[in-house]
């Protein structure tokens, strides 16, 4: 029997996660979507939640393993492992996200993990201006800039230590990004629409 996919979209703000998250919901019939905040909180108490959270989805998905179903997630405890490396938090988060891993490793799914990044300095300027509706943490271009490095680095340590696969995907160009999704996971470009001529 095929295996279910886990699909993991992460990367800084601004690179087009929502996007790309929603693109696979609509091309991967019976899929479900997930978004993840995570915790506002900056404190110890905040990882405390944390943790109780992720490990609480490792525990949904174990479940879930017999259900012939794709899910995709819009950011996991991926991004809360890049927040605390770069100081956003007031604690280290990695000695849960490698256990968190670990976890999510062993699990009977075909997983990948896709760290979306920007080459385009002026892109990342104007989609941060776009989506000034944030509550949770403050973002800039420097912000989104450190974050892309961590998320490089977490994404060759996934390479190295685990079995998931790791895509890295620039979306400067939707539509390009949208042809490599389609030919990694074979779905169809929708045929175009012939005009009909009136006679």
């Amino acid at each position: 029997m095929k295996k279910s996919k886990i699909i993991i979209v992460e990367g800084p703000q601004g690179t087009g996660k929502t996007t790309l998250s929603n693109f696979f919901r609509e091309n991967l019939p019976g899929a479900n979507l997930y978004r993840l905040s995570g915790q506002k909180d900056k404190t110890l108490t905040g990882k405390k939640y944390s943790v109780i959270m992720y490990n609480a989805l490792i525990e949904y998905l174990q479940e879930m393993q017999v259900v012939p179903m794709d899910m995709i997630f819009d950011r996991t405890f991926f991004t809360e492992e890049v927040y605390s490396r770069l100081g956003y938090k007031e604690y280290s988060f990695s000695d849960a996200y490698q256990k968190l891993v670990e976890k999510l490793n062993a699990l009977d799914y075909d997983i990948y993990y896709i760290s979306l990044y920007l080459k385009n300095i002026e892109l990342f300027r104007e989609r941060l201006d776009r989506e000034s509706h944030h509550n949770y943490q403050s973002f800039s271009l420097e912000n989104s800039f450190n974050q892309q490095k961590v998320y490089k680095d977490i994404a060759e340590e996934l390479e190295k230590n685990t079995q998931i696969n790791v895509i890295r995907m620039e979306m400067d160009d939707f539509e390009i990004a949208y042809d490599r999704i389609r030919e990694r996971f074979g779905i169809e470009k929708p045929k175009e629409k012939k005009l009909e001529r009136k006679p």
